[in-house]
């Protein structure tokens, strides 16, 4: 691999580290115990957890296509990364000192680390289509997932050994201050793993500046929309398959540990799944980067879809401990290769000077995408009191995903922005 390939793959390996112990393993259960700790009941401390997950996912949505339309110009899209990488390493870091106690300060801050976060993947993702080659882009992106799920793993068991030896008094720290210990670590694994993206890495494809450069990106976006479904049909197809399929995948992912614990599986052993499923879906990732090349991503995004209408099905029937891991399992298999094959057919699709401009669009559609799924789930276990019957129910948009993706065309070759 080149050595700016390295470095934007290299990225996925920093960051992966905030989604597992941020956003879903070790921050949650914090945030949740400084609740309890200041009297908040457990039901308002979920409802404010989840409204700071809305509101920022709400913030970065609605700044995404003018952020990156503006990236588009020579020169920005270095800095825009650059700024809300800074934005989440921060704020992450300053969750290892905020007291317990604050929990109004711990969700402010944590609402700027999804900010960053989210943010500065619009622009890693955009990045793409400047460190390599069109041939390319489906091993570099799957190879991106892999490096994701196995960097990820190491914070995650540093960070899980400190809380375990602290419950059992092995080490001199309370289960408050390892966890505060393990945020630390997040922040400096993300920071110091960023540094070879920022030495090596730089926009390729750019619009050359121009004045009222505000006001003209605010104009570029908005003809954008007013003719993407002309100027773009194959671009617009796919964003309409990947809203829906992608919502399944999402979902999947946020109800997993919800669902295990409705088959009574211990919050340990939900740990030690989620856990693996890390570590198998790695080579899988890599896996459907090498079918792509033999193949097309087209074809192995239509496979990963029919694996997930697989994992539909079995969940439906879902009984013992033993056929949740063999439905994590099936979820590794191909959780990282539709996303890293997503990310590189819609690199190819979108015109290379202005991917900022339409990753902003993927990003709401990758965003908004984590709303339907959920409700459906709840309505459908709710109606039918039946926590497998709703996961049943998400069948339905990865039939109508992989239909949407039949239809769009395997384009070489997308000319650049008619003027």
């Amino acid at each position: 691999m080149l050595k700016q390939e390295k470095s934007w793959v290299l990225y996925d390996w920093a960051n992966s580290a905030y989604s597992l112990l941020i956003t879903t393993a070790v921050f949650p259960l914090y945030f949740k115990a400084a609740a309890a700790e200041a009297a908040i009941p457990g039901n308002a401390s979920t409802a404010y957890w989840g409204y700071a997950n809305s509101l920022a996912t709400l913030f970065i949505s609605l700044c995404a296509p003018i952020l990156g339309t503006i990236a588009d110009y020579r020169g920005f899209k270095k800095k825009f990364f650059t700024f809300f990488v800074a934005i989440g390493v921060i704020f992450t870091l300053l969750l290892s000192i905020v007291p317990s106690d604050q929990w109004i300060l711990l969700l402010f801050f944590y609402v700027l680390t999804i900010i960053g976060f989210a943010g500065a993947n619009i622009f890693y993702d955009a990045f793409l289509v400047d460190v390599t080659t069109k041939e390319r882009m489906n091993q570099v992106s799957s190879r991106g997932f892999a490096m994701g799920y196995v960097g990820s793993t190491i914070p995650f068991i540093l960070s899980i050994a400190l809380i375990l030896l602290s419950q059992k008094k092995a080490i001199p720290l309370t289960v408050a201050a390892a966890s505060q210990v393990s945020f630390a670590i997040t922040a400096v694994w993300w920071g110091f793993f960023t540094v070879p993206m920022f030495k090596n890495v730089q926009q390729l494809y750019f619009i050359d500046r121009e004045a009222n450069l505000i006001a003209n990106s605010f104009k570029r976006m908005l003809r954008t929309l007013k003719h993407i479904k002309d100027e773009y049909r194959s671009l617009f197809l796919f964003l309409l398959a990947y809203f829906f399929y992608i919502d399944g995948v999402n979902t999947i992912i946020t109800m997993s540990t919800a669902y295990g614990s409705d088959l009574g599986i211990s919050s340990t052993s939900l740990l030690i799944i989620l856990f693996v499923t890390q570590i198998v879906a790695a080579p899988f990732s890599l896996l459907y980067g090498r079918l792509a090349e033999k193949w097309n991503e087209k074809s192995m995004l239509l496979i990963g879809i029919a694996v997930y209408i697989i994992i539909c099905t079995y969940a439906y029937f879902l009984k013992t401990a033993l056929d949740f891991w063999i439905l994590a399992m099936l979820v590794a298999s191909s959780q990282g290769g539709i996303q890293a094959l997503s990310r590189s057919y819609f690199a190819k699709l979108a015109p290379k000077e202005s991917a900022n401009e339409f990753f902003g669009f993927y990003n709401i559609f990758y965003k908004f995408a984590a709303i339907l799924g959920p409700f459906l789930v709840g309505l459908t276990a709710q109606i039918s009191n039946k926590t497998n019957t709703g996961v049943f129910s998400l069948i339905f948009l990865f039939i109508i995903g992989g239909i949407l993706l039949w239809k769009v065309p395997i384009v070489k070759k997308i000319s650049a922005r008619k003027e």
